[in-house]
């Protein structure tokens, strides 16, 4: 791939486009908004000029319910040899590029499965796909050479690449992203009158139940109105759950002892059902979950102790295979969560007593 051009410049689009950029592919930019289409061309994302002839592809970065559009003016226009979309939804822009009369060959249908609480091309950054799953959707219409142009896409984009068909694509992300997002706004709706001496006592639970609730709700509206049956269908579930759970709890309340004794059944039904469904999320660089220790340090919100504290494990010898930080409320200190192997526990807490850390059992 010599030339490409993006097609919608937000989040997306033009972290796409930065990506193809620093890999020494020409990028044109476009945008119904053309000053969005400048500031990504400011920040290195391509030339807000229009290609002089056709590029050899064209990455449609619209909003769902608009990709369609977008998609057939494109290919009406003759502006690319291939053409692919990224958008979160893949079923019905196709059924609707079908629908209009256009030959599908040159199209391939894609979906980064990346993506930030914030939006817009100043929120878009080169490495946004590095190591993550990027779905291809072909059909046995799709030209060989378009289906190579979209994995030359997701090569530089540093992603990995899945092939599925459109519509199981639509039911997994309704499972393992739109109807969460919904659920997370649920919860974090219910803080939104509550009583400030409540709030005060947010702790890392509620931040990581609530964080993608702080999503653009007209993002949210465009990518829930192209898939809302299997998102519907899940919630009906998730419905038919909360229904038991409140039934159970009620029971608990209870001075019979045993609907208590059913009350406390159901309500450990539920928690196991959640363990047995965490643990099928796949863990470090989407390789199978693995049991990790957390050593707990407690420190002062002051610049460079993270960096201390990295440059002291590593000196330990020890691997830091993810990190969490819990800020106390009201304090300008934190509890530190590092999550390292059962084996290098001993080795990494005697290091760090030695250094002067805090730790916390």
């Amino acid at each position: 791939m010599r030339t490409a051009l993006v097609i919608g410049t937000g989040l997306i689009g033009t972290s796409a486009a930065l990506a193809l950029a620093q890999r020494g592919v020409v990028v044109h930019l476009a945008d119904h908004d053309p000053e969005q289409a400048r500031t990504a061309a400011a920040l290195g994302a391509g030339t807000d000029e229009a290609p002089e002839g056709p590029v050899d592809l064209a990455v449609v970065a619209a909003p769902p319910a608009h990709v369609a559009a977008v998609l057939a003016d494109a290919m009406s226009r003759g502006l690319a040899r291939g053409y692919a979309d990224v958008a979160s939804v893949k079923g019905s822009p196709r059924r609707e590029l079908e629908a209009k009369g256009l030959d599908l060959a040159s199209y391939i249908g894609t979906h980064p499965m990346s993506g930030r609480e914030k939006s817009g091309p100043l929120a878009a950054t080169a490495d946004l796909f590095e190591g993550r799953p990027w779905v291809l959707t072909p059909t046995r219409d799709t030209d060989t050479e378009v289906l190579n142009l979209a994995l030359e896409l997701v090569s530089h984009c540093r992603a990995v690449p899945v092939v599925m068909d459109a519509d199981a694509h639509d039911r997994a992300v309704a499972l393992v992203s739109h109807m969460p997002h919904l659920v997370s706004s649920m919860v974090a709706a219910r803080l939104e009158h509550a009583d400030e001496s409540a709030v005060r006592l947010c702790g890392q639970g509620i931040r990581d139940v609530t964080r993608i609730a702080a999503s653009d709700p007209r993002m949210w509206i465009d990518i829930l109105s192209a898939n809302p049956g299997p998102v519907a269908d899940l919630l009906a579930d998730v419905s038919a759950d909360l229904d038991e759970t409140v039934g159970a709890l009620r029971a608990l309340q209870s001075s019979d002892e045993a609907e208590r004794r059913a009350g406390g059944a159901g309500i450990e039904d539920v928690l196991r059902r959640g363990n047995a469904g965490q643990v099928r999320v796949p863990g470090k660089h989407g390789s199978a979950p693995r049991v990790y220790e957390v050593v707990a340090v407690l420190i002062d919100d002051q610049p460079g102790q993270l960096a201390r504290i990295f440059a002291d494990a590593g000196a330990a010898g020890v691997n830091i295979e993810d990190v969490r930080i819990e800020h106390a409320t009201g304090q300008q200190a934190g509890l530190v969560q590092l999550w390292v192997e059962p084996k290098a526990v001993p080795v990494l807490t005697s290091a760090l007593r030695d250094r002067g850390w805090a730790l916390r059992q």
